[in-house]
């Protein structure tokens, strides 16, 4: 008989627990107990939270050491298209056969006992950094911090808050301050933090915290500074400035990301070298990528497409301030959001820039809001919406009439993985 694969595995794991999120880490302890406490055993890690950059700023960390000849483990989500794309083992994405046998191990371990999808798989994923030699090892929280599955390792390297804005408010808080709070649940005492740039709120809070755990703060504005100037980033702290080029991600938003990066390598001793690696050679999927191949760019070949996964207010105004930047072209949007998503706080900074949104509902997700809905919110915040059954008609229905249009395909990392697994 064959083993179960990790599909069939993580599909089990899905009935583990009635909820998707249930912010307690009592059943993550219990686990990684039976697991022999693996969080233990991990290479020195570096814990990320924020509402926005986190993937972004973890990429280019990644390609930072890996440029300076080191080893990394990587555990970040969602994924886009394969659950693999979670686990990264010396910078290579897990294969199926040690994945399977990582959440069979710890389906075993757990027995009937309720625990959520994201504990379960976060503990796989532990035990499988504890057991390969690395270098370094990044974490990226799920959701929030204090609570947040990948939050028990006792003593990190280092930790990185990237910006804090308002998401998962159900979860985290209705303000900044109560979002900022569960953030910064991260810091742990005398380990030193980067502070990416922050609203005022928010920096009250995180020093708050840090003056009582005895946290160094390397803060964004104080101890580093980094722009943009004649088409190279300048990063500047105590000991020194850098000269480097661009971030090979697109957006004006990923200057302050490496900039956080590179205070990171900086402060952990790492050269130049590994600093222009990581703004050089990351890659990070769905963050404002150009899709230049497949059924999409097909069905328009004349189109410019761009695919976003941002989903908060604060990627909307990133991806407004991008596109402001572009070269003067028709732009349509074609957008999909979940429901537990701000659509309108998203979708009004765009509206100066886009002449039209065509909503379509997420495909296989059962919290998409409808497309009508997206409609509706569209043209609440000044947008002419449309709807449509699917992006591929979507996208026939802008081209139609406007061929060479500039399309932003965005709202959800969920429909941005659809978009990849079908235009691969």
């Amino acid at each position: 008989m064959s083993a179960p694969s990790s599909d069939a595995l993580l599909e089990r794991m899905m009935r583990l627990h009635p909820k998707v999120i249930d912010l307690v880490l009592d059943r993550v302890w219990r686990l990684l107990a039976a697991l022999d406490h693996p969080e233990q055993k991990l290479p020195p890690v570096i814990h990320l939270a924020g509402t926005n950059g986190k993937g972004s700023t973890q990429a280019m960390l990644r390609a930072g050491f890996e440029g300076a000849g080191q080893s990394v483990h990587a555990y970040t989500s969602p994924h886009l298209v394969r659950f693999h794309e979670r686990i990264r083992l010396n910078g290579t994405l897990i294969s199926e056969a040690a994945l399977s046998a990582l959440l069979d191990e710890c389906l075993a371990a757990n027995g009937p006992d309720p625990i959520t999808y994201f504990e379960i798989t976060t503990c796989a994923a532990m035990l499988g950094f504890a057991r390969a030699p690395a270098d370094w090892c990044l974490l990226e929280t799920g959701l929030g911090g204090r609570l947040d599955a990948t939050n028990v390792v006792e003593r990190p390297a280092m930790t990185v808050l990237t910006p804090i804005s308002m998401d998962h408010e159900s979860f985290l808080g209705d303000t900044i301050e109560k979002i900022a709070g569960e953030k910064a649940g991260i810091l742990k005492r005398g380990v030193p933090c980067v502070v990416a740039p922050q609203t005022e709120a928010a920096l009250e809070v995180i020093e708050a915290r840090a003056a009582r755990l005895g946290v160094p703060l390397f803060v964004h504005g104080q101890h580093w500074h980094v722009w943009e100037e004649r088409g190279r980033l300048v990063f500047q702290d105590e000991t020194g400035l850098l000269d480097l080029p661009l971030p090979r991600l697109l957006g004006a938003h990923q200057v302050a990301n490496a900039g956080a990066a590179i205070a990171v390598l900086r402060q952990l001793g790492q050269t130049e070298a590994a600093c222009e690696a990581a703004v050089l050679n990351a890659e990070w999927p769905a963050r404002l990528q150009r899709l230049r191949k497949g059924p999409l760019a097909e069905i328009a070949p004349l189109a410019e497409i761009w695919l976003d996964g941002g989903h908060n207010p604060a990627a909307g105004e990133a991806l407004a301030l991008h596109l402001s930047g572009l070269a003067k072209r028709p732009t349509h949007m074609i957008c999909g959001m979940l429901n537990t998503k701000d659509v309108r706080g998203y979708l009004r900074p765009l509206a100066p820039h886009v002449e039209t949104m065509t909503a379509v509902s997420i495909p296989g997700e059962a919290n998409t809001l409808s497309a009508e809905d997206t409609a509706t919110a569209a043209r609440d915040s000044g947008l002419e919406a449309f709807t449509a059954e699917s992006v591929e008609s979507a996208m026939r229905r802008i081209t139609a009439t406007c061929p060479d249009a500039r399309v932003l395909i965005g709202g959800s990392l969920y429909l941005a993985g659809r978009v990849l697994q079908t235009n691969a």
